[in-house]
């Protein structure tokens, strides 16, 4: 096949769970397909970013495109100025002119057997009629994220903004879904929540892939027996809606039970709330961005999952399992993963609960040894990228041979589109 790959940022760092799925997986079909890579480019990536580009892709093409920074001045602005827009602020900020027009220039003086919208953020640039087979690749589902975050949000002013995101991202995403020949969604969780939500009937699902040479064992690592540990970007709410959750309602519990017991956060672009702990508090450690999250995690004797908002898959599981590191997770930050509680790993969502297994897990060896042997043993056999790349390739193939779907562009997804293309 030769795909056309959309999206909004260049993979290199990779450094987030989005973007080692998405490199993982179009290093695999590189290998037998042509892939040729168009997204936008704020500049923000190293110089060997395009150069290395080449691992994933035969070609890469980018659009230029400034984003503003969070937690800046500006960002704060444009954050007031989305009250008036009936898109929603995350992917308001990735609207382009330049790269719809560049993306019909592209499919019009090429012959590509099907363009793969990776992420919901690059539709806002698809151009209306783009005649060529077309996927939606689906890593979370965006509406449920916002939704778990106006539920849980702490005052009524959040939860007022959360609620106008969660209703402009649901109609967005329900539109969008229906324009395209085929989605896959990376749980059957969410294939079945677009099913139901919005009556999608062309989604299928692909597992989730964890590369098992890179996170293995280290037989030398020197283990901390009170250290705990979380990865991930610190940038993405639910992160970091999970961090402060966790150190307000669950850490106080285990150090009452285990004094001597320490945190480190480590994930790029922590919040400056998120910063001020390791600040005030010795015990918890915020690295902020690193070149590699395995000797923090080989350091720790419990990796935590204790997330309460999100969707898609947790990629850092699995790493964790491979390396043979215990977890514990909250049921939402497991969601969508083949994991049983208890077997492989503990699955808690009250705070006592939640707690408890981690200190049950650095008081008690024997039991952490038996769980980590049986969740390394699942992703070892079960959840190479190989294998999930072979998957998303055949339903690409079944997008192309389907007959084409109506692409008609609704007024919804007309208004909010008009709203976007005056930004």
């Amino acid at each position: 096949m030769r795909i056309l790959w959309l999206k909004t940022e260049l993979l290199h760092p990779v450094d987030k769970g989005g973007k080692i799925r998405t490199y993982q997986m179009l290093k695999e079909l590189k290998k037998e397909h042509h892939i040729t890579y168009l997204t936008l480019d704020d500049g923000s990536a190293s110089q060997d970013a395009i150069r290395l580009s080449g691992e994933y892709a035969h070609e890469t093409i980018t659009v230029p495109h400034k984003t503003t920074a969070k937690f800046s001045s500006e960002f704060y602005f444009e954050l007031v100025r989305n009250v008036a827009s009936p898109l929603p602020y995350a992917l308001q900020k990735y609207v382009s002119r330049e790269m719809k027009r560049v993306t019909q220039q592209i499919v019009d003086a090429n012959v590509f057997d099907i363009a793969v919208y990776d992420f919901l953020t690059p539709v806002v640039n698809m151009p209306d009629q783009l005649e060529i087979p077309t996927l939606l690749f689906q890593h979370n589902v965006e509406a449920e994220i916002w939704r778990r975050h106006f539920e849980n949000a702490e005052n009524a002013l959040k939860r007022a903004y959360f609620k106008v995101q969660y209703d402009r991202v649901r109609v967005f995403e329900r539109e969008a879904c229906k324009r395209f020949d085929r989605v896959v969604a990376v749980s059957k969780e969410d294939a079945e929540t677009m099913e139901r939500n919005y009556g999608v009937q062309n989604v299928s699902d692909v597992a989730t892939g964890v590369d098992t040479e890179f996170f293995a064992p280290s037989p030398s690592a020197a283990k901390d027996p009170f250290n705990i540990v979380f990865t991930g970007s610190m940038d993405w709410l639910p992160n970091d809606d999970a961090i402060k959750w966790f150190t307000a309602e669950i850490l106080p519990l285990i150090r009452a039970r285990v004094p001597q017991v320490t945190l480190t956060v480590v994930g790029r672009n922590p919040s400056p709330s998120l910063l001020g702990l390791s600040g005030w508090d010795d015990a918890i450690t915020v690295t902020g961005r690193v070149d590699d999250v395995r000797p923090y995690m080989e350091k720790a004797s419990v990796y935590i999952v204790p997330i309460r908002i999100g969707g898609g898959t947790r990629l850092k599981i699995f790493e964790a399992m491979a390396m043979e590191i215990p977890v514990v997770s909250t049921a939402i930050g497991a969601e969508g993963l083949p994991v049983k509680d208890a077997v492989e790993i503990p699955l808690r969502d009250r705070p006592t609960e939640f707690a408890d297994a981690v200190v049950q897990l650095l008081q008690q060896k024997q039991i952490a040894r038996e769980l980590t042997e049986n969740a390394a043993r699942k992703v070892r056999n079960e959840n190479g990228w190989e294998a999930v790349a072979r998957e998303f390739a055949r339903h690409c193939e079944q997008a192309i041979k389907e007959p084409r779907r109506a692409r008609s562009v609704t007024p919804e997804t007309r208004k909010q589109a008009a709203a976007g293309s005056a930004v």
